[in-house]
């Protein structure tokens, strides 16, 4: 499996997490904690295919010189 289809993945799991935190926001639970993990997690995530791309690139700079 490649980077790009990776990143693709990763994108679409933040896309769900990030729909599920703003129907949780509006929902108003009464803990909230349920709430901020799943912020959090979509966060993680999108760090996560931050950080492949970035690397990507470099790897790909790289291997053009």
């Amino acid at each position: 499996m490649n980077s790009q289809n990776i990143r693709s993945i990763l994108n679409i799991f933040f896309m769900i997490l990030t729909i599920a935190a703003i129907i949780m926001y509006f929902i108003e639970l009464k803990n909230q904690t349920l709430f901020i993990y799943v912020c959090g997690a979509a966060i993680a995530v999108k760090i996560a295919e931050l950080f492949i791309r970035f690397t990507g690139r470099f790897i790909d700079k790289e291997k053009k010189s």
